[in-house]
C-alpha cells in the first residue's frame, strides 16, 4: 500500500523558514497506530491525514507522540495541497477536526484560516513554569497552554527554557510573547511534552495571542513574527468569536509511503 506524502513549509515564502509539517491526503482512514507511526517516522512537528467527506475534509493532526486537537501550520499546509495539487479551482476549503468546522480561503497571495478563539484566562501556575525560564515574565496566564508576557522581543529572543522541566507541565505546550520591534507582537512555542521542544511557527497558539493582543493594543488588524529559529509571519485579525490566520505556505518535496 502506499501513500502519498507532501512536506510544506508553512507560513514561509520560501523553503527552510516557516514551519514544515507532512501532509498526507487519504482515500480512507488508516489505523490510529499507523497514522502515529507514520508521524513519528516523519519526525516533524505535525502530521496532517485527511480523507475527502461529501464537500469537505475530515483532518486530523499528530505531533510524533500523539494526536492533537488542533493545529494551524498543518492545516494551512493540508489547505495549501489541495488548492495547489488535487482541486486548484477550489476558492474555500472546509475541514471538519476535533476543534469543530475549520476554514481556509485563498486572499490573494495569501491562505486565510478561521479559527476558534482561546482568550487567556488569569491562573495558579505550576512551580516548574517558573524554574524552567532564564527570565520571569511580567504576567502570566492560561488557555490550552500556558501564556507569558515579557516586555521586549529581545527579551522572547533571549530565552533558553529547561526543556525537561517544561515537560512536565500540565499542559499541550507554553506560549511566550511580548511586543515586536517591528510588528505588533512576537511569540515563541515551547511544547516538549507533546514532542515539540519548539515549534517554529504555531498557529494554534494564535487563537490566544490574537485576542490578547487585540484587547491591549485596542486594534483587531495585527501583524505577527514567531521569533524561532526558523522564523515565520502571520497576518491576523480578531473576528470577535473566531480568528483570522493567514500566511503563505510553499511545497518542500512530494513522494509516497510505502506500508507493508
Amino acid at each position: 500500500m502506499t501513500v502519498p506524502i507532501y512536506q510544506i513549509d508553512a507560513f514561509a515564502s520560501e523553503p527552510f523558514k516557516g514551519n514544515s509539517a507532512a501532509v498526507c491526503p487519504l482515500e480512507e482512514w488508516l489505523s490510529d497506530d499507523v497514522m502515529q507511526n507514520i508521524a513519528m517516522e516523519n519526525n516533524l512537528a505535525e502530521t496532517a491525514f485527511f480523507v475527502k467527506n461529501g464537500e469537505s475534509y475530515d483532518l486530523r493532526w499528530f505531533t510524533p507522540v500523539m494526536e492533537v486537537d488542533l493545529c494551524g501550520h498543518a492545516t494551512l499546509a493540508s489547505a495549501f495541497v489541495i488548492y495547489e495539487y488535487l482541486t486548484p479551482d477550489t476558492q474555500r476549503v472546509r475541514f471538519r477536526t476535533k476543534s469543530g468546522l475549520l476554514e481556509v480561503k485563498k486572499e490573494k497571495d495569501l491562505l486565510a484560516m478561521f479559527f476558534p478563539v482561546r482568550p487567556p484566562e488569569s491562573c495558579t501556575p505550576e512551580e516548574n513554569l517558573f524554574k524552567a525560564f532564564n527570565r520571569q515574565p511580567d504576567t502570566v496566564l492560561k488557555s490550552r497552554d500556558y501564556f507569558l508576557v515579557y516586555h521586549s522581543e529581545e527579551t522572547i529572543r533571549s530565552l533558553d527554557p529547561d526543556m525537561e522541566l517544561l515537560s512536565t507541565l500540565d499542559c499541550l505546550g507554553t506560549i511566550v510573547t511580548a511586543p515586536g520591534d517591528a510588528s505588533d507582537f512576537v511569540s515563541r512555542f515551547f511544547a516538549p511534552g507533546a514532542g515539540i521542544p519548539e515549534d517554529p511557527v504555531t498557529g494554534s497558539a494564535h487563537c490566544t495571542l490574537i485576542p490578547y493582543w487585540a484587547e491591549v493594543l485596542g486594534k483587531k488588524m495585527l501583524h505577527a513574527f514567531q521569533v524561532s529559529k526558523r522564523g515565520g509571519e502571520l497576518f491576523c485579525e480578531d473576528m470577535g468569536d473566531r480568528v483570522k490566520i493567514s500566511g503563505k505556505a510553499v511545497t518542500f518535496l512530494t513522494g509516497t509511503i510505502t506500508i507493508r
